[in-house]
């Protein structure tokens, strides 16, 4: 029943495009014969021809604008043949991106780069081509480029901005495809990054898309190693003295089993607290950011587990009621 209602909706959703279309070719069609009697096949030749002296003398030669565009089946057949050549490059292109497999940051950055273009190269070049298929002068396109980068100089300031700002990112290297970032408090992995806008997934596998000229204050947390930190109470009973050199011994372990969190020796660093119950003791460690939440998680297994097999005693609150006579 759910898949009945999706596939409706999603005609629904068509339907107002379609209609759109429609109405944009009859809207032309009818342009066309009105400023062209001569289109007008059911008309006698000297109506056609009163009408269109009628429109000559109001608005000048307007019969002309048909003979703008060169259209018949050979100009069709081009126009297909060049949509599926640019499709066959742009897919091409894509594959041979695919296969590429760069091994740093900035090589992952190029390529996400360079697909993100593909397509905005393969829909420009395409409306100059078919343009040009069309009978539409080049030189006179490019004639008007001048008037088109003010236009847009005004009017897509912002997608200008986007398509600098991404230029700079990939070659500034402010961050790169893998990075873990921090921009605006949302923190997460730099997916891709495009001429447009840059992708980030948080922990949670929510996308972030952010236009390239709205990134500012970026804190890359990839570019230095982190700190994880945990602190472990043991019980004031408890030699401090004895603990500490069990864990000279039992932190180089937990290094050795988890070499691939751990790039170092996980460091004593003294007592962090006295507790109601407890003496707190700081244990920290150098992990990639990737790790920065996982690590601690890992050093309080091991630790609990570590201390078990030597006898140290880890308190808990424990309530005592006490019975009267």
């Amino acid at each position: 029943m759910k898949n009945k209602e999706n596939i409706e909706t999603a005609k629904t959703k068509k339907l107002p495009s379609v209609k759109r279309v429609l109405g944009f070719a009859v809207a032309l069609l009818l342009f066309l014969i009105v400023t062209n009697p001569a289109l007008l096949p059911f008309l006698s030749e000297e109506v056609r021809q009163s009408i269109g002296n009628v429109w000559g003398s109001l608005f000048g030669d307007v019969g002309g604008i048909v003979s703008i565009l060169t259209v018949n089946w050979a100009t069709v057949f081009k126009l297909v043949a060049m949509v599926l050549l640019l499709c066959l490059v742009t897919a091409l292109a894509r594959l041979i991106l695919s296969w590429l497999k760069p091994g740093s940051g900035r090589g992952k950055s190029m390529i996400s780069m360079l697909n993100s273009a593909l397509s905005y190269l393969a829909v420009i070049g395409g409306i100059f081509w078919g343009l040009s298929i069309l009978g539409v002068s080049l030189s006179t396109i490019f004639a008007g480029i001048g008037v088109l980068a003010l236009v847009i100089g005004f009017g897509a300031e912002s997608l200008v901005a986007d398509i600098v700002t991404g230029i700079f990112l990939v070659f500034e290297e402010q961050f790169n495809v893998g990075d873990i970032i921090d921009i605006g408090g949302f923190r997460g992995t730099v997916e891709s990054i495009g001429i447009r806008t840059t992708a980030i997934s948080d922990s949670g596998k929510n996308v972030k898309i952010i236009n390239n000229s709205d990134i500012r204050n970026v804190l890359n947390r990839s570019r230095a190693t982190s700190i994880a930190s945990t602190v472990i109470g043991i019980s004031y009973d408890e030699s401090l003295e004895r603990v500490e050199k069990e864990l000279e011994k039992l932190l180089p372990a937990i290094k050795d089993k988890h070499p691939e969190v751990f790039l170092t020796v996980p460091k004593y660093v003294g007592v962090d607290s006295l507790g109601a119950s407890s003496v707190d003791l700081k244990i920290i460690a150098e992990v990639g950011e990737q790790d920065i939440f996982s690590a601690p998680r890992l050093l309080n297994r091991e630790l609990k587990l570590g201390f078990d097999r030597a006898g140290i005693e880890i308190p808990y609150q424990q309530i005592v009621v006490h019975k009267a006579d």
